[in-house]
């Protein structure tokens, strides 16, 4: 298919378990994904290293959520080879100003240098693609992620394809039938209280002692995320 994204569309193939790709960031066809094995991250099985937790207690990130979801979207593209080309970029663009499709940023003083985006669906966070531009960024972006998904009542993050750098965050490879199963659980408890919000993390961290400090932050996510490897 090429042109526009229908969005409808595109919401109905995420819940059946499918999602868009292109051959290039120039090509404007896109084909449809539905892959046999699929990588998932357990929210419970986030492997967050001793040395990735002092990091993220040290404050040398600060990270945000939806503050510049085109500058990760246009990160995670900034590659030699890339599968999101205009009408995927242009349709994520669109779920964000739906409040579907959401970004967590990391960054060092000004600087955008990490984050990850994908799309929410009721208790299914779908993650399209992470970038990093210094070492460590883009596993700060997963670790806050994965929190934000925890402490909003999320229970399935899927991660498309299975790599070395997400198994090594604990990312498992499940077959299909089992990935529709946990997908149509994630779908359907939705309106089953408490309810999934992808904001709840924000109330979480405003009320720590000090809710501008990246140093109190990064403590939070850590104690959230549990004991280190």
């Amino acid at each position: 298919m090429s042109g526009p994204l229908d969005l409808d569309l595109l919401l109905r193939g995420y819940a059946t378990g499918v999602f868009p790709m292109a051959d290039s960031r120039d090509n404007d066809e896109l084909f449809w994904v539905e892959p046999r094995v699929r990588a998932i991250l357990p929210l419970s099985g986030f492997h967050l290293s001793r040395s990735m937790a002092k990091r993220l207690r040290s404050g040398r990130f600060r990270v945000t959520a939806d503050q510049d979801f085109a500058g990760v979207l246009a990160g995670c593209a900034d590659r030699p080879e890339t599968w999101i080309n205009r009408p995927i970029e242009e349709a994520m663009v669109a779920l964000h100003t739906a409040g579907v499709a959401h970004s967590v940023e990391v960054w060092e003083a000004e600087r955008l240098v990490g984050g990850v985006y994908g799309v929410a669906l009721g208790r299914a966070f779908f993650g399209e693609s992470m970038f990093s531009r210094v070492r460590d960024a883009s596993k700060a972006a997963l670790a806050f992620l994965v929190a934000r998904l925890r402490a909003g009542h999320f229970t399935l993050l899927d991660c498309q394809f299975m790599t070395s750098h997400l198994a090594s965050l604990g990312a498992i490879d499940v077959p299909r039938k089992a990935y529709v199963q946990l997908l149509g659980e994630a779908l359907g408890s939705a309106s089953v209280p408490p309810f999934p919000d992808w904001r709840s993390l924000d109330g979480l961290l405003s009320s720590s002692s000090d809710p501008a400090s990246s140093v109190a932050a990064g403590k939070f996510i850590v104690q959230l995320l549990g004991q280190t490897s």
